[in-house]
């Protein structure tokens, strides 16, 4: 990574600042109700991760500007709590937005509100937001809300710097840096390590808080609606509790015997073949693209090759089923050598540069793939589950009042002929089914859990026509650049966990045994936080969910934090020298040793394994 910039606050008047936060129940307290749905009462509830960043800079910027900052939220009656946090922290009143019309909101319904109640108690100059909620992790509100206030919008805040009305920030994305500049106003969404947080977590502290200086406000106050579920183009279907049982089987005996006793187990289990991939299925002939048949979109975002690929397989295979056809847009696909018509692309529409001759930033790109939409009415339209895409795919939702499903696992379709995406929320624990009222249906795709289809040489080129971009310039990228592939942790069979037991000094002889296995590395957040391995590493509440064939864990004490990230993983051996660390309650296979010598007798069996 570039060296970061310095973070300056140096405005040249003073600035209302509005933040916007959630309250989510804490993971482990989580429990579902006969209804599929979240039971809220009686359990621990705090203010969500992301969001005590916002708060904490947004308190720093209003100080340091002379002006005032207000926190708003929606949600029930507890949710009131979060307000006095905030004020406790600082700021300097709270709008509690709470009716039970606003029961049952989606994302587009919860962005319709808060910008009602933005436009309501403003104008306001920055509108800060954390990145996502650590609970649903979709990122689509704060997108969606910009689009509704007609302003720009910057994810992943990383550094921040204001120079009179000038913000210059270094964004987050994925596996990706941008630096980019912004005029106020504007909103933008706060990365985990944007700052120190808000944190006052104690009851008897919130109590303290002149309720006076927090407004109620109800659903008539904001106007005559619709709210809450009778607004929300998406519906929640049937909820499945994913409950992982591991085996929990700690090996004993000398080192050579344990090891007998892990490839024996891993054998059984089947995960000594998880390096071998069954031929991926061959994409679907298609139409010629002019047919009867309702289109499927895909967004194709610049650099994302394989993603882009397996969300054009995917709609092809929908478009089979429903007798539609598949155009694919994005900036760059002007290019006469780039065919995407193997991949599932009946259509290849270029989003060209605009009048300044730069590639459309994502508010452009979204304001002409809109423009798409609203001409073709397509039956549903993916995108990747990456910054990009979440906000690409906001903002059309937003502009078009279509139904988002954020971060899906898996689509099909059902049998009235809509789409249904299936949503996982709370690291894995959760799987919904959510399907959308609306004619256009949406839905972003996490990366790597779509096969990589085979390409068919036999469907006919993409026809190809392009669209113009707005090029608006409100939000100004001097710079993008990666220091990792998140596309590699997404797909990897065989992944090794690393915690801040192993030391950096040792990462050549680990990479040595990760290469024998053709495994990849994530990480916890303790070891991206020391910069041990780039943040696009980091697995777990704030960072990635994985599933890998078979998961290794080292130098880690198998804390909830990261551990929630491997839910999903097939074989789960963990390493570690205690004999009572809690990794042992969510391994498969435990090992009580240095990882070091585990590995060293280990994984040449794996390899030998592999080979044959």
């Amino acid at each position: 990574m570039v060296d970061p910039p310095a973070d300056v606050i140096a405005p040249h008047r003073p600035l209302r600042v509005a933040v916007l936060v959630k309250q989510i129940p804490v993971f482990e307290d989580m429990v579902l109700g006969p209804d599929g749905r979240m039971v809220r009462d009686g359990i621990d509830l705090h203010m969500n991760d992301y969001c005590r960043r916002a708060v904490a800079k947004g308190t720093e910027v209003a100080r340091a500007s002379g002006g005032t900052v207000t926190v708003l939220t929606l949600g029930p009656p507890s949710a009131e709590n979060v307000c006095r946090e905030a004020i406790l922290y600082g700021v300097d009143g709270g709008i509690h937005i709470c009716d039970e019309e606003f029961a049952g909101s989606d994302t587009w319904a919860t962005a319709k509100a808060l910008a009602c109640a933005l436009e309501q108690f403003g104008p306001f100059d920055l509108v800060m937001m954390g990145r996502n909620s650590v609970d649903a992790d979709t990122g689509q509100v704060p997108p969606q809300l910009a689009e509704l206030l007609g302003l720009p919008f910057a994810t992943g805040v990383r550094h921040f710097s204001l120079h009179g009305d000038r913000l210059e920030l270094r964004l987050e994305h994925d596996d990706e840096w941008v630096d980019a500049a912004v005029e106020l106003p504007a909103v933008v969404s706060c990365a985990e390590r944007l700052c120190d947080p808000c944190k006052i977590k104690d009851p008897a502290a919130w109590a303290t808080v002149d309720g006076s200086l927090i407004q109620a406000v109800s659903a008539a106050e904001l106007g005559s609606g619709p709210w809450g579920q009778a607004a929300s183009p998406t519906s929640v279907g049937p909820v499945h509790m994913i409950d992982v049982q591991r085996s929990r089987v700690m090996l004993a005996g000398t080192l050579d015997e344990q090891i007998d006793q892990a490839m024996a187990i891993l054998a059984d289990r089947g995960a000594l073949v998880g390096s071998a991939k069954p031929e991926p299925a061959l994409v679907p002939e298609g139409s010629l693209g002019d047919a009867d048949g309702a289109a499927i979109g895909v967004l194709v975002e610049p650099g994302r090759e394989r993603v882009s690929r397996e969300l054009l397989g995917a709609a092809a295979e929908l478009a089979a089923d429903m007798g539609g056809w598949v155009a694919a847009l994005g900036s760059g696909l002007g290019d006469p050598d780039e065919d995407l018509g193997p991949w599932g692309a009946d259509e290849q529409i270029d989003i060209a540069h605009g009048p300044r001759g730069r590639a459309p930033v994502e508010e452009d790109a979204a304001a002409a793939m809109t423009a798409w939409a609203a001409d073709a009415q397509p039956w549903a339209v993916l995108a990747p589950g990456t910054a990009w895409g979440r906000e690409v795919a906001s903002r059309m939702a937003a502009s078009l009042g279509a139904g988002l499903t954020g971060d899906a696992v898996g689509l099909q379709i059902d049998d009235q002929g809509k789409m249904i995406a299936m949503k996982p929320a709370f690291g894995g624990w959760l799987v919904a089914e959510i399907g959308c009222s609306s004619p256009v249906q949406m839905a972003t795709v996490r990366p790597g859990v779509l096969p990589l289809p085979r390409p068919n040489s036999g469907r006919p080129p993409a026809r190809r026509r392009s669209l113009a971009s707005p090029d608006r310039s409100r939000l100004e990228i001097t710079r993008r650049y990666r220091d990792d592939d998140s596309d590699e942790l997404a797909t990897a069979s065989v992944v090794i966990g690393v915690g801040q037991g192993v030391e950096p000094a040792d990462y050549p002889k680990l990479e040595k045994h990760r290469a024998a296995i053709g495994a990849a590395l994530c990480a916890t957040r303790k070891v991206t936080d020391y910069g041990w391995m780039p943040r696009a590493r980091q697995v777990g509440i704030t960072g990635h969910s994985i599933s890998p064939h078979l998961y290794f864990a080292i130098g880690m004490s198998g804390k909830f934090n990261h551990t929630v990230g491997v839910r999903n993983a097939g074989t789960v051996v963990g390493i570690n020298p205690d004999p009572d660390a809690p990794l042992w309650e969510v391994a498969d296979i435990g090992i009580v040793g240095d990882w070091a010598e585990v590995f060293d007798a280990l994984i040449p069996r794996l390899a030998e394994a592999q080979g044959g």
